[in-house]
């Protein structure tokens, strides 16, 4: 079969950085589709843009080099450049991440976006996840597949997928790193890593310490995070790999605030923050057993086996206890080939998850667990059964079609009255589209179905007396989207417009600032919207290179003919959102990058759409240069006007000046670090 190469064609979703020392005896994949190579990419992310290229669909691909040069402490920094996702800093690691409106009613961790770690998900067995537990300088690269495009990983949920791979001794950058940084707010972090390969063992170690008062009064962050990634190698294609990762997070919880406190005292904590010592404390450890095979010329086998336990102790507006155990399993087939004629592809798999939780709530006495109001026992599984293929019916046109079926179950214990609750959940989830990719452009479009059955923050309401679980149905849409990425000469670009039709989309809304939110199943609500980047090199020679990067984003979700909301639009989501940089690299590695963020229009703090936040813009600089040896020196510089502005709001049903739901952006941060190879 005919190899190509299309590493251009996802140029636009990732940001453009300096090729770097890597593995060149790497075999490159057969890939059939159409393109050509991005210079500016390590083998190993070329390969992954080659791979996520089949897509038809929005799919982008983040180097770490991407964010190698500024401060990254989570995915609002690592994601900022994809456009289409909303990922916004809440404080400290702590943030918004959504796609296409998933999850817009969250307002504490996440959901809506499947978060994986070489295809292992972060989230427990009933799809909840935490920001905290992800090393964001722990990735080789990171893949985003938004929406339907995510089956790849069995996912059906309306956001899609973003996988975090490892390095490993054939992929790191280099043999060794230490990276040094600090700024404002006492903040300090060192990162260490080696890697290398001896025979058919190859292994890589990274550890990364942080610690970090915080902007806001009670925002300080303490973690210390080690990942282990060893591998042994059988073949020309076939591994087996154990993959390791602990991490030991401290980290307080500032709370929110009133609009008119943010936007006049962005610092200052909420009103319990203090008294209750609001935090968040977890304990985290993930295994994973993975393995691929090349069983034939066109047949690849990739699974594994993972475990994951978190401890959690987390005072808030009450004081929760949790002990998640997660355990799962899965396996993909990819086989590449020809059906008669024509060249064809497909990929089938299963993956299996179950875990559960054990919970116990108090009241938070002035930090302390005073009276016991919940004792609950959580467990969840889950199974999803997919397969997506392409048939070529010219060389230049592919027709996919797949779809996965999943069952999802819950079973819940309240301990306190002896109750039980179960609820069980299936659907099929089909998908249909076309490629077209002809010199390094592709024109996509595609159809997809995607269904969340709710999770037990959403079920079980009540901890105390009751136990049957609240009324709801799994969030079910229809999404259609056409686009086209490519790079044509100075210009690489990505453009996807998109619409879903959801029924019983799960809301939230903050009722007070101590009691978590309430969960309900909407009726009839649209989401549609554009993502866009577009790359421009005004000069592109050795030595003296300037790039302008602009990525933006329109996003309409509605409620549609809602007997109590109307049309109204749903809160949170800015309807407008852009982001430039321009970035200019010059001779002995100096590089200066002024960037802008910027929120034209004001958003809804809630339902009714009585209360409205404020827009912004913020502007920052980057610069560094390298050094002798491998070492480079950066700084990063935020916000440099010491704006005041909101970064989030929690959903409310109607919002007052009094509704303490707003998240205060952080002001003028100077961050400067060292980075030194061997």
């Amino acid at each position: 079969m005919k190899t190509f190469h299309t590493a251009a064609l996802l140029a636009a979703t990732c940001l453009a950085t300096p090729a770097l020392a890597a593995d060149e005896e790497q075999k490159q994949p057969e890939i059939i589709v159409t393109g050509t190579p991005n210079p500016e990419d390590p083998p190993v992310v070329a390969q992954a843009r080659e791979r996520l290229a089949r897509t038809p669909g929005s799919v982008a691909v983040v180097a770490a080099e991407a964010y190698q040069d500024r401060f990254a402490v989570g995915t609002p920094d690592i994601l900022r450049d994809v456009p289409g996702v909303l990922a916004q800093k809440r404080y400290g690691e702590e943030g918004r991440l959504s796609i296409r409106g998933s999850g817009l009613d969250q307002s504490f961790h996440q959901r809506g976006v499947l978060l994986a770690q070489d295809g292992v998900p972060f989230a427990d067995a009933d799809g909840f996840s935490d920001f905290q537990k992800i090393d964001p300088l722990g990735a080789r690269y990171v893949e985003v597949y938004k929406g339907g495009n995510a089956l790849r990983f069995g996912g059906a949920q309306l956001g899609g997928a973003i996988n975090f791979v490892t390095p490993n001794g054939k992929t790191a950058a280099s043999p060794a790193l230490l990276r040094i940084e600090g700024g404002s707010d006492e903040t300090v972090r060192a990162v260490g890593q080696v890697a290398g390969a001896s025979g058919a063992f190859d292994y890589f170690a990274g550890i990364n310490a942080f610690h970090s008062a915080g902007y806001r009064v009670q925002g300080y962050q303490d973690q210390v995070r080690g990942t282990l990634n060893a591998g042994y190698s059988f073949g020309a294609d076939n591994e087996v790999r154990a993959i390791l990762y602990a991490a030991d997070i401290y980290q307080g919880v500032p709370g929110t605030v009133t609009l008119a406190q943010a936007l006049s005292d962005p610092r200052a904590p909420g009103a319990s923050a203090i008294p209750q010592n609001q935090r968040r404390n977890q304990g985290v450890f993930r295994g994973t057993l993975q393995t691929r095979l090349r069983l034939a010329d066109t047949l690849v086998f990739e699974g594994g086996v993972y475990a994951t336990q978190t401890d959690l102790y987390h005072p808030v507006g009450i004081f929760i206890l949790q002990d998640t155990d997660t355990q799962g399993a899965f396996g993909r087939f990819d086989w590449s080939g020809a059906i008669g004629e024509l060249k064809a592809d497909l990929f089938a798999g299963a993956f299996y998850r179950q875990g559960g939780t054990n919970q116990t709530l108090f009241t938070n006495v002035a930090g302390r667990a005073g009276m016991r109001i919940g004792d609950a026992r959580q467990e969840a599984n889950g199974l999803d059964l997919f397969a997506e293929g392409r048939v070529f019916v010219t060389d230049d046109l592919a027709l996919v079609a797949g779809a996965s079926w999943g069952h999802a179950g819950r079973d819940y214990l309240n301990r306190l009255s002896g109750r039980t609750a179960r609820q069980r959940y299936d659907w099929i989830a089909p998908r249909a589209g076309l490629l077209f990719s002809r010199e390094g452009v592709q024109v996509y479009a595609n159809v997809t179905r995607s269904v969340e059955p709710p999770h037990f923050g959403a079920l079980a309401q009540t901890n105390t007396t009751g136990s049957v679980f609240v009324p709801l149905d799994p969030q079910r849409a229809w999404t259609a989207e056409i686009g086209t990425r490519g790079r044509h000469g100075p210009l690489a670009w990505d453009v996807t417009y998109y619409h879903a039709w959801v029924r019983g989309e799960l809301l939230g809304y903050q009722t007070t600032p101590t009691i978590p939110a309430t969960v309900f199943n909407a009726g009839r609500t649209r989401h549609q919207g554009v993502e866009a980047s577009l790359d421009w090199w005004l000069i592109d020679r050795p030595g003296n290179r300037l790039r302008l990067r602009q990525t933006y984003a329109w996003s309409d979700f509605r409620f549609d003919r809602d007997p109590a909301y109307g049309d109204n639009r749903l809160p949170v989501a800015p309807v407008h959102q852009y982001r430039a940089a321009l970035r200019y690299e010059g001779k002995g590695g100096v590089f200066l990058e002024p960037n802008l963020d910027w929120r034209p229009m004001s958003i809804w703090a809630d339902y009714r759409n009585s209360l409205r936040v404020p827009g912004y813009a913020t502007v920052g600089l980057g610069a560094g240069t390298d050094l002798a040896g491998g070492v480079t020196l950066f700084v990063d510089a935020r916000n440099l006007t010491d704006r005041h502005y909101v970064s989030d709001v929690a959903a409310a049903v109607g919002a007052t000046a009094a509704s303490a739901i707003f998240h205060p952006g952080e002001g003028r941060t100077v961050m400067g670090g060292v980075r030194a190879r061997f």
